[in-house]
């Protein structure tokens, strides 16, 4: 069988070697080289072609996010696995955007690591238990709907339904309890922001956008 190739991208010494004796020593992987910064990954990822990156996202000079995107646009067949202390949203994501495969924490034990090494190069998608709570949590999350005319505060989006719906001023002005004059402002807020030039526009443009 032949081992999979891996190029370990870590500036830290200590750690660095610690990961490349781990591979060295399981049978099906091998260690294709080593680089300390994010260019140099770049460009012994274009020299070697290995199967897997693992790839450190604090590095001097370039990081690690550019590290994994300029490797993925080079050679999409070079899967990216991110090795990092960080469990943060914001890094994990943009790992995952740049175009990580897999996203593993630095204190994943040996069968963790080498699983994971494994599962990326198969092309499967594979993160550490705390990182894929975090992902699992996110895309559990309502999706809020885009609001029509985020330019409009809620009352002023409130009161151009009301006009879309035939309402003069007086009636909008009993409807919501506001004085007439309260609510001449906010139709001249309306009419500014929605660059209309009068109740008419205002009303053809809510009506298209579903209010009323």
């Amino acid at each position: 069988m032949t081992a999979l190739r891996v190029l370990v991208v870590e500036d830290h010494p200590l750690f660095r070697k610690g990961v490349v004796a781990l591979l060295e020593a399981v049978p099906d992987l091998a260690v294709a080289g080593v680089a300390v910064s994010g260019e140099e990954a770049v460009v012994r990822a274009a020299e070697l072609g290995p199967d897997v990156v693992l790839m450190d996202l604090q590095l001097p000079g370039m990081s690690g996010i550019e590290a994994t995107r300029a490797i993925v646009a080079a050679s999409p067949e070079v899967r990216v696995l991110v090795l990092s202390l960080f469990e943060d949203e914001d890094s994990v994501f943009l790992a995952l955007r740049a175009g990580a495969r897999g996203y593993v924490l630095k204190d994943a034990d040996e069968d963790e690591l080498t699983g994971a090494i494994r599962a990326v190069a198969r092309g499967e998608a594979i993160f550490s238990q705390a990182v894929a709570g975090r992902v699992l949590a996110f895309f559990a999350q309502p999706r809020q709907e885009a609001k029509v005319f985020p330019v409009l505060t809620d009352r002023e989006r409130e009161i151009l339904g009301l006009i879309a719906q035939g309402h003069p001023n007086p009636s909008i002005a009993r409807r919501l309890s506001l004085s007439p004059k309260t609510v001449a402002n906010y139709v001249s807020a309306i009419f500014t922001k929605l660059q209309v030039a009068d109740r008419g526009e205002a009303m053809i443009r809510a009506r298209e956008a579903g209010l009323g």
